[in-house]
């Protein structure tokens, strides 16, 4: 069973930038996908982007153009560099995969949280 592990959340300043990284136990070549999903309080959990093992990416609207999801493969590791933050991007932020192409994500994270002050 391959674990997850998010790392890189933190306080920072609204138009300031954080870097996210999810290291597996294991090796995540065998990840179809692997995505963030985010959660506010109160809120539901939603995607904030996806990656595929060909490299493809989906973003959600609200942060197209200022988040960038990569995998590294070699080192078992997603990110997920954030630039431009808003308030609004406050969350605690998952890391998630999949083996298969599509359907629910097997492997979650514990989270960390991403706080943004104004």
């Amino acid at each position: 069973q391959v674990q997850l592990v998010e790392s890189g959340g933190g306080l920072v300043q609204a138009g300031g930038s954080l870097r996210l990284s999810c290291e597996a136990s294991g090796s995540i070549f065998s990840f179809n996908v692997m995505g963030w999903y985010r959660q506010a309080p109160g809120k539901q959990r939603d995607l904030v982007a996806s990656i595929t093992s060909g490299g493809s990416t989906n973003y959600a609207d609200s942060v197209k153009g200022r988040f960038t999801i990569s995998r590294d493969n070699a080192k078992n590791t997603l990110y997920l560099q954030m630039n431009s933050l808003k308030p609004e991007d406050t969350a605690v932020y998952y890391c998630a995969a999949r083996v298969l192409r599509f359907g629910r994500y097997e492997y979650w994270g514990q989270g960390t949280q991403v706080t943004v002050s104004s």
